[in-house]
């Protein structure tokens, strides 16, 4: 209890996997048929096994009783530990093991050309750690010999370049902190509610510290025409040969990185490995994995990622092509759904706010589906184009409650309710669905994932 009376509540994590093998199999197969209330079922009758109620853990002991946890040292108390480096690159904890990347189900049907899902609702702070950073692939991930790999400059410039690992390593660089989210992220809850956990729902997102080059160093090497030039190509490497059209004046202003550290260390495999594009702010997709070559031209591209694939959907037929920036969006990591509060009390509700056009300038939080807002605690530090961690203080009277958040950004833009964005975007898309998320924390404590009407 606190000096008000109020008790501290306890939570329960939500499980970290609702599918096995065989499951994310029959999802697959259903999907590729598009039966979508199919995935939302066996991701339901899921949920509802993985969450079924388990006996309320016992509170602490009596004061006059003790705490056995206290009294009797436990073995690590009094003998000896592991020795030192028993591991030269150390790993999480045994207790932690169940804190995984999890695959999509469903969402594609080669294991190459899939997605993996940040556990966003065990991560703390702003930073993924790298071993958790969602992926997603277009023809599987390769680990590069940095030896061989090259990077080179053509197109409207005066002297191709080619570029070595060592040669690039050797130039002045910079660290950025910043966000990557993929345009399909909350993909699936467009037409309903479809996945269960915020895992699932929001985990195509990460956020981690980038060491490297500004693409704008290397092209001034090069003598890049940077007036008749508005726009470069970035192609990757890997077997898709993925290539991406970006604007001039975000490489002019400095803001694009040629990147090979990440969190302190080199680039992870999985992650681009040895060397990516940040494009700070836009999807993910253009973040060119295994980057090989830029080209400076003076018209998009329409590569296939750009004219057929990554575009918008429209509520009459149409697409929309660039439509790359993240727009501002948050969520509500706890409590969020699979999770379960324990006890009545005091709760700290906390989550991740971002926008791909600036720094967050505040964020709001409901219990009551929208009716009231409070304004949250911004957790620093606050940067440009980055994940801000919230907080606010919450006292659950063990009544059902629906929790929302609403970021806003330095531009003033406003994170849209369902209704909002779905009266312009319809409910057919796939990408860029930054709308509000609702978790509904039930008599029982059990938190779901629904929408508003």
């Amino acid at each position: 209890m606190d000096k008000h009376g109020i008790g501290f509540g306890r939570l329960r994590k939500a499980p970290e996997s609702f599918l096995d093998r065989s499951g994310i199999a029959t999802v697959a197969r259903e999907a590729r048929k598009g039966r979508r209330d199919f995935i939302r079922g066996a991701f339901a009758a899921a949920a509802a096994g993985a969450a079924a109620p388990l006996a309320l853990a016992q509170g602490p002991s009596a004061a006059q009783d003790g705490d056995p946890a206290i009294l009797q040292l436990p073995e690590h108390s009094t003998g000896l530990g592991q020795p030192v480096v028993t591991d030269g690159y150390g790993k999480p904890s045994k207790y932690e093991r169940n804190v995984q990347r999890r695959q999509s189900p469903g969402l594609t049907q080669t294991a190459q050309a899939s997605v993996s899902f940040a556990p966003l609702q065990s991560l703390f702070g702003i930073v993924t750690p790298s071993g958790l950073h969602f992926e997603r692939h277009h023809q599987g991930w390769w680990d590069v010999d940095p030896s061989r790999h090259r990077l080179m400059l053509n197109g409207m410039v005066k002297q191709a370049k080619l570029f070595t690992m060592d040669e690039l390593m050797r130039l002045p660089s910079v660290s950025r902190f910043h966000f990557i989210e993929c345009g399909a992220n909350t993909g699936m809850e467009w037409g309903n509610v479809a996945v269960p956990t915020c895992q699932y729902s929001h985990g195509m997102l990460s956020c981690s510290e980038f060491t490297g080059v500004p693409l704008i160093t290397l092209l001034e090497m090069a003598g890049a025409d940077l007036q008749r030039g508005r726009f470069v190509l970035a192609e990757g490497a890997d077997g898709s040969s993925m290539t991406r059209t970006i604007p001039m004046d975000m490489v002019r202003a400095g803001a694009v990185l040629v990147a090979y550290g990440q969190n302190g260390e080199m680039l992870r495999p999985e992650n681009g490995y040895p060397l990516r594009l940040v494009v700070p702010g836009v999807q993910g997709v253009s973040w060119v994995k295994y980057l090989r070559r830029i080209e400076v031209g003076d018209q998009p591209w329409g590569a296939k990622d750009e004219a057929v694939h990554y575009i918008d959907l429209m509520p009459d037929g149409q697409h929309r092509q660039y439509t790359s920036t993240q727009e501002c969006k948050s969520v509500v990591t706890t409590p969020s759904g699979g999770q379960v509060l324990l006890d009545k009390g005091f709760y700290n509700i906390t989550g991740l706010a971002w926008s791909g056009r600036g720094k967050v300038q505040r964020v709001d939080v409901s219990v009551d589906g929208g009716r009231n807002w409070r304004t949250a605690r911004l957790q620093g530090p606050v940067m440009d184009r980055c994940l801000t961690r919230f907080n606010i203080d919450w006292v659950w009277d063990g009544k059902p409650a629906i929790v929302q958040s609403r970021a806003i950004d330095e531009t003033g833009y406003v994170q849209p309710s369902y209704r909002q964005l779905r009266a312009v975007r319809g409910t057919r898309s796939i990408y860029h669905n930054n709308a509000i998320q609702s978790w509904l924390v039930q008599e029982s404590g059990e938190v779901k994932n629904v929408q508003m009407a």
